[in-house]
């Protein structure tokens, strides 16, 4: 019997099919065993306060819901199916090295198609390019972003939020029930360990072909411009579903990457929780994420990919010249820069100084974040990247 307060999977799973009109058709895949894992991980794990057991619900239903409607628009759209998906783009990465304000400028670009926040969060009916900007899915969407109190403040100097801002294909892994995002927002432990080690990659990404498919229909552009630092849980499933993928590998020290990662996840877990260890969380994601990065330098390592193109960027020389990086991206990668993409992406740099929305400030003692104890830990990704050490200088941009 479920203790008093505690989440169940078959009463979530009847509220959110009663929040999509009665659908109860969830696709084929493991979806199940990710929902059970996550569920018994916030009632065993969790910690939360009454607002975080309310986040997580809404979390999790929000995810049902979209994938019971991703399935019923393919069932009475037939030709989303039919729509290509060519020589997509990933940046990938640390958390923390620049990928958010890379994808951002990027997506400034009118060639460039990012799924957009709103979509991910109401994704059906498939999105149309004529009422993009009239959808009211927008303006719900906004509505649901915190703001004008000091942790959305704080949150918004480390990651900008906004409904029409490029999203992650981390949120897109909800629907799957198989994503690093929930051990980012909740203390899920149990559940991320079978992230890291026991899922089934490569239905996430047959199931990620399929929302980009379904984004595209009515809405595309010439190329796809997705970014999250969890594909490199599957990088190698990635390869097999997109052959022809184009990746911005980016790099930076990773002391700045852990502490700066630590510092957010604790800002989010605290919305819900009352008990956030800060150096817990430091030295969890630590270990987790150098697994995961050793991983992915080893599908690299491990064959070619002749369809593939990589393209290593490094923080610093992002921060050093912005511009620069992005035309060395477009020629690494092969891709025509127009006039109006460079206009418009030099306009945004020139409009969103390091700075404009706050500052991020951290100190590694604050997560028990050893500078030499990090890199002597990730010692071979330094090494095979000539990664030099970063300033002491307590704050930071994303």
């Amino acid at each position: 019997m479920a203790e008093p307060g505690s989440f169940e999977r078959d009463e979530l799973l009847a509220k959110a099919r009663e929040r999509a009109g009665g659908l109860t058709d969830l696709g084929t895949g493991p979806f199940l065993e990710g929902m059970d894992r996550v569920v018994d991980s916030l009632n065993a794990d969790a910690r939360l306060n009454d607002v975080g057991r309310f986040i997580a619900e809404e979390r999790i239903l929000l995810h049902v819901v979209n994938r019971l409607n991703y399935v019923h628009d393919r069932e009475q759209y037939a030709e989303i199916a039919h729509v290509d998906v060519v020589k997509p783009v990933f940046i990938v990465g640390l958390p923390r090295t620049g990928t958010t304000i890379l994808h951002d400028i990027l997506n400034q670009d009118p060639a460039n198609r990012a799924p957009l926040t709103w979509e991910l969060m109401f994704p059906s009916p498939p999105p149309e390019a004529a009422t993009a900007n009239d959808d009211p899915r927008v303006a719900a969407c906004q509505a649901t972003i915190p703001s004008g109190d000091l942790q959305s403040t704080m949150f918004k100097a480390m990651h900008p939020m906004g409904a029409t801002l490029s999203q992650e294909c981390v949120v897109m892994m909800g629907e799957t029930m198989c994503t690093p995002l929930f051990h980012n927002q909740f203390r899920v432990p149990t559940y991320q360990d079978w992230v890291d080690t026991g899922a089934d990659w490569s239905a996430v990404y047959e199931f990620h072909r399929r929302q980009l498919q379904h984004l595209w229909w009515h809405k595309p552009g010439e190329r796809w411009m997705l970014k999250t630092g969890a594909h490199m849980w599957g990088l190698e499933e990635l390869l097999a579903t997109y052959p022809d993928a184009r990746i911005v590998f980016t790099h930076r020290d990773p002391v700045k990457s852990m502490t700066s990662y630590a510092s957010l996840t604790a800002l989010v877990r605290s919305r819900g929780s009352d008990e956030v260890d800060r150096v817990e969380i430091a030295a969890d994601w630590s270990a987790r994420l150098k697994m995961v990065l050793e991983r992915s330098m080893s599908v690299r390592s491990a064959r070619e990919y002749p369809d593939a193109v990589f393209y290593d960027m490094y923080f610093s020389d992002f921060v050093a010249d912005q511009f620069a990086e992005i035309e060395k991206i477009y020629h690494a990668l092969d891709i025509p820069m127009s006039d109006d993409g460079a206009t418009t992406m030099r306009a945004y740099i020139a409009d969103h100084p390091k700075g404009k929305d706050g500052i991020h400030r951290y100190r590694a003692e604050e997560f028990g974040v050893d500078p030499a104890s990090v890199r002597r830990e990730f010692a071979p990704y330094i090494e095979r990247f000539g990664l030099e050490p970063e300033a002491s200088d307590p704050q930071e941009d994303s």
